[in-house]
């Protein structure tokens, strides 16, 4: 199984930074139907992920990009960096299909996502993750982010441990 993903090197996945119509209802879904089966989450997750991405797509605010995963026409993957304040971005929204996962998609993105920071002048981005994201969380890692916060709660119709991590830029 390959570790780097070179999108101009590969035939059927493809990350795109553009919103297409029903691009919203296939990240919505996707985060719904994958943390409902891998992690036991409940229907309020899809609100929660709902709301800031409409948020996000009303804005069409400068210092803000989205990754999207494609294969055979099908979203399969996201990723988004957005303002949170002048001076600082929030990554969101990171998932892959399990069927994409393994191949360096995800490391790319993250890499992209950074980059997209730096260049935007951002002088820190975080984002928030939870506890059972043991893959995720080193992918974090490996690109400098550190863990600077937890807090346990119920939410999405479970008991989660909640993670930040932040990366200072400057």
């Amino acid at each position: 199984m390959s570790t780097s993903f070179d999108p101009a090197k590969n035939d059927s996945t493809t990350i795109r930074n553009h919103l297409l119509p029903g691009d919203m209802g296939s990240i919505v879904y996707l985060h719904g139907i994958l943390y409902a089966k891998e992690y036991g989450f409940d229907h309020t997750f899809e609100a929660y992920v709902a709301k800031p991405l409409a948020e996000f797509i009303d804005s069409r605010a400068d210092g803000q990009r989205i990754w999207l995963v494609e294969k055979e026409g099908k979203i399969e993957g996201s990723a988004a960096v957005v303002r949170y304040t002048q001076h600082e971005a929030q990554l969101r929204w990171l998932l892959l299909h399990p069927d994409i996962r393994g191949h360096g998609i995800g490391k790319h993105m993250v890499e992209e996502a950074v980059k997209f920071c730096r260049e935007e002048r951002y002088e820190s981005i975080f984002l928030w993750t939870v506890s059972t994201l043991k893959a995720a969380a080193a992918l974090y890692k490996s690109a400098g982010f550190k863990m600077t916060a937890e807090n346990r709660i119920k939410t999405w119709g479970t008991l989660v441990t909640e993670e930040r991590y932040d990366l200072v830029l400057k």
